[in-house]
């Protein structure tokens, strides 16, 4: 019993896009989903290029994660889960990597609290997390997934362009975990946190086990001086000891941070 209530002050953090699941980014995956329907006003494309310039100054990651005006006036119906409720042609769902989920999967069988952080929309990172509980259910795993995603402003039925609340890049992905953990009770320093970019640093560093995935060359560089985990989650499942046996076990992220040093 007490272990199983120490568990339940511990949560694994992911990043999505690079992370569970394979480039491209589901955010630009959308974006050519909406462009190919020509559910975008063009006057939205103008607004997105002046924001962009506007926020120019503020660095390119700023330009990227806190610009959404090409979604002004985008139908919230045109999201492609309603669309596919409707029979009509959606966003393929990309793949998660074999190993994340098996991270994953480890981490809710341990009674860890699964959190999904990250700068994509709001819609897409919580259908992505139902399609997580989708996979873990048929691994006969009970859990559910939180989110903390970018939220878009709505205004009758469409979206305006802005941001409800803050980008989730950055220190905003830091805070949002410091945030959570002070609500839900988590014991930070023996929580978990997967990410592959710089901009997950944040992220990585609010908690005390994180772990680069897939990491680009300078969030790589920075795990190694602060001797984090550096692991590489492939799209194809590689037939070696640690990966899930036909009894359904995980790898054990303990023996990761045993062998860091």
């Amino acid at each position: 019993m007490r272990r199983q209530e120490a568990n339940g002050r511990i949560a694994a953090f992911f990043d999505l896009d690079g992370t569970l699941i394979a480039r491209p980014s589901l955010e630009l995956r959308f974006f050519a989903n909406l462009r190919q329907r020509h559910a975008i006003p063009m006057g939205s494309y103008f607004l997105w290029l002046a924001r962009a310039v506007w926020l120019a100054p503020q660095g390119i990651q700023m330009m990227r994660h806190a610009n959404k005006m090409y979604l002004r006036r985008v139908n919230v119906r045109d999201f492609p889960e309603g669309h596919q409720r409707q029979g009509q042609p959606g966003l393929a769902a990309p793949r998660f990597l074999p190993e994340a989920v098996e991270q994953v999967a480890w981490h809710a069988r341990q009674g860890h609290a699964i959190v999904l952080v990250s700068g994509t929309l709001a819609p897409l990172a919580q259908e992505m997390a139902l399609a997580l509980v989708v996979r873990l259910a048929v691994r006969e795993i009970a859990a559910s997934v939180a989110v903390c995603a970018t939220r878009l402003e709505e205004s009758g039925g469409r979206w305006t362009g802005r941001i409800a609340g803050d980008a989730m890049f950055g220190e905003a992905k830091g805070r949002a975990v410091q945030e959570m953990a002070a609500e839900k009770g988590f014991d930070l320093a023996q929580c978990y946190a997967y990410g592959d970019s710089v901009g997950d640093r944040w992220m990585l560093e609010a908690v005390g086990r994180p772990a680069a995935v897939n990491a680009s060359w300078r969030l790589e560089t920075l795990a190694r001086r602060k001797s984090w985990p550096v692991l590489t989650w492939a799209k194809e499942k590689k037939s070696r000891q640690n990966s899930s046996s036909t009894q359904g076990e995980q790898r054990n992220p303990e023996e990761i941070w045993e062998n860091v040093g």
